[in-house]
């Protein structure tokens, strides 16, 4: 299989991921027997209820200075001591200094750490991560007369890895309502399974939550669901106001991935998004910086 690589918005660099679980992943979405595996328990939703009891247990503690290690990553950032977390799923869902993620100035901010794609109208996406695949915009709403608000509309696809940040927020301000779920299986939505079936997206279980905004009318904001994300809790209070970059809700273990959708007309998404997103090349940027403008 082809490396996955991405853009770096800070070091303007095309870079390759580190994956984690990368053996497991090739073997249950490349190898035959693997397929078998898959189908049989692995997409699952006791499968990764296990794991994520698994993740629960405090022996698990162990595993969190190498994976910190291993990932490079900058305890700094964290809210709380490495040493403090229970287990290895309380050091996934980790808060952040305000200070290690401000909120740019500009309409829209990305709601999440992670790689994202972007495109101008979701009706036309064709060849993220699979050549001659269409997006099927109404079947990831799974709601025909929510979808006639946003058919055509701007979409962004925030790909959350492991080692990333695992809380999710409000892209811009607004009043959200109440989340529906969307139940289905639990597919990976890494780089490798989505190269074999980019479906996986819409046939997911995830959650749905529109944002009426004073400006960008409806905003539709989606949490996909994977294999070993035990969870996605929703910390946002339905039907009141909340501020840009507020927090909405955080996945227990696993990488998982968020979607935004407005409506047609409304938004111009960051131009180095778009620009990496026609050749399907991902672009990192983390939570809170820019992610385009109301028109």
């Amino acid at each position: 299989m082809e490396p996955i690589t991405f853009y770096n918005r800070y070091t303007d660099s095309i870079e390759t991921e580190k994956i984690y679980g990368e053996s497991f992943l090739k073997w249950a979405y490349a190898n035959p027997l693997g397929k078998i595996a898959l189908h049989a328990f692995v997409k699952r939703p006791f499968f990764s209820a296990w794991y994520g009891r698994r993740m629960n247990q405090t022996k698990t503690q162990e595993k969190i200075a190498p994976f910190i290690k291993d990932y490079h990553m900058d305890v700094d950032d964290f809210l709380d001591a490495p040493e403090s977390y229970a287990h290895f799923n309380a050091f996934f869902y980790r808060k952040l200094k305000t200070s290690a993620r401000p909120i740019a100035e500009t309409d829209l901010v990305f709601p999440a750490d992670g790689r994202h794609l972007g495109f101008e109208n979701a009706e036309d996406i064709a060849g993220a991560f699979i050549k001659g695949q269409k997006w099927n915009l109404r079947a990831l709403i799974g709601d025909d007369t929510l979808y006639q608000h946003f058919k055509g509309g701007s979409l962004v696809l925030s790909r959350l890895c492991p080692v990333d940040y695992h809380r999710f927020h409000f892209p811009c301000a607004g009043t959200p309502g109440e989340t529906r779920m969307i139940n289905g299986p639990l597919f990976s939505v890494s780089p490798i399974a989505l190269r074999q079936n980019l479906g996986y997206m819409w046939e997911n279980k995830r959650t749905c939550t529109v944002l009426d905004t004073p400006d960008l009318g409806k905003v539709l904001i989606l949490e996909i669901g994977a294999t070993c994300v035990g969870s996605i809790l929703q910390t946002y209070q339905a039907n009141q106001a909340i501020a840009k970059g507020d927090e909405k809700g955080y996945f227990a273990f696993g990488g998982s991935t968020t979607i935004t959708i407005f409506q047609s007309g409304k938004v111009q998404l960051a131009s180095d998004l778009l620009e990496h997103s026609v050749n399907c090349q991902e672009l990192y940027a983390r939570m809170g910086d820019s992610m385009g403008v109301k028109k």
